[in-house]
């Protein structure tokens, strides 16, 4: 058993994380500032999990996090907390320098006193694990996959504060000797998504007969991976990677936001049909986002070569199936969170929940 911190507990992709390594027999400590995206909700499930605890503190509170890694003994970080939407950095960039840069900053700091202060045996065992995305690696033409060696060309303020926290976490290696590894992945789905990212948003509006939103023409492409085949890779990364290493994960599922938006309808004609006939109808050609890129696509075969990484969701349209059925069944938590959440939106639930 390694006690793990797990920065970004309460959010999509943390807490299904913390589901994957409790489940792997792991001590956990969740750690989350509960903004608009982090909900307890998300973490009921754990709550009578004697490995668990959960602290509500930010990662810009760097006496705080020192704290609790001393007191808790901690042998593994895995830093997901980030501020992640694109659309949201274009709008307002300070919050994702603040969180994203110097969040893990504060983060850097307190590890590596952390790990200055630890026998040299727990030293070999320690490593700090930052969360990071495909985005710093720009735009793909219609060809090739970012990897490992791709250079990093960020285009959002989103991605550029992802690449500016890669570069620091490296820079904590390759200067101080601190055991740092980077994880880069591709577009996650699945259960627990704030529904402001494409797939929940597109079935809550859906389902109220609202339109369905796709910038430009909908041909920009991404590489789907299940958010729980990301958090098995992460693990693995974090229990089997190389300090001073990057590892990729992808789902191997490229699609155009289109395509995206027609699966998703004709799953939705399938377990809810509207009397107006099929959800297609509903799909909008809106104003592209600035900046939008192209194409992402993965290449992890280093993954699967070196941690022995693999997809049990293997084809995204049956993840899909499954992440719309989660939705329809858990309306009441998608409530609680965006009531709680304070977020703007015109979800009628009287209506969603028909």
């Amino acid at each position: 058993m390694k006690t793990i911190l797990v920065t970004g507990a309460a959010g999509f992709i943390g807490s299904n994380f913390v589901e994957i390594a409790l489940s792997a027999g792991h001590r956990v400590i969740g750690y989350d500032a509960l903004t608009y995206a982090g909900h307890r909700e998300n973490l009921e499930e754990f709550g009578t999990n004697p490995n668990f605890k959960f602290i509500h503190a930010n990662i810009l509170d760097t006496d705080r996090v020192l704290g609790v890694l001393k007191e808790n003994q901690v042998d593994l970080i895995a830093h997901f907390a980030a501020e992640s939407h694109v659309d949201k950095s274009i709008s307002g960039p300070g919050a994702f320098i603040e969180t994203n840069v110097n969040g893990t900053f504060s983060m850097l700091t307190a590890a590596r006193s952390h790990y200055e202060s630890l026998s040299s045996d727990a030293k070999k065992e320690f490593r700090f694990l930052h969360v990071s995305t495909d985005e710093v690696f720009g735009t793909l033409g219609p060809t090739g996959k970012f990897s490992e060696t791709t250079p990093y060309a960020p285009n959002s303020p989103y991605s550029a504060s992802k690449a500016a926290s890669d570069l620091l976490v490296r820079a904590w290696f390759h200067t101080y000797g601190l055991p740092t590894i980077i994880t880069n992945c591709s577009n996650n789905y699945g259960p627990k998504q704030f529904p402001e990212k494409l797939i929940p948003h597109m079935i809550f509006c859906a389902l109220q007969g609202k339109v369905l939103p796709v910038y430009g023409k909908g041909e920009n492409i991404r590489d789907w991976i299940h958010v729980k085949d990301h958090a098995r890779g992460v693990l693995l990364a974090l229990t089997k990677g190389m300090p001073g290493e990057t590892y990729c994960f992808g789902g191997n599922s490229e699609r155009t936001n289109l395509q995206v938006v027609h699966s998703l309808c004709a799953e939705l004609n399938s377990v809810r049909p509207r009397k107006d006939g099929g959800y297609e109808s509903l799909i909008k050609f809106v104003t592209d986002r600035p900046g939008h890129d192209f194409r992402y696509a993965i290449d992890d075969s280093k993954a699967q070569r070196e941690l022995g990484f693999t997809r049990e969701y293997s084809r995204f349209e049956d993840g899909l199936r499954e992440t719309i059925r989660w939705y329809l069944q858990n309306l009441e938590w998608s409530k609680r969170v965006i009531s709680k959440s304070g977020a703007k939106t015109t979800y009628d639930w009287s209506v969603l929940s028909g």
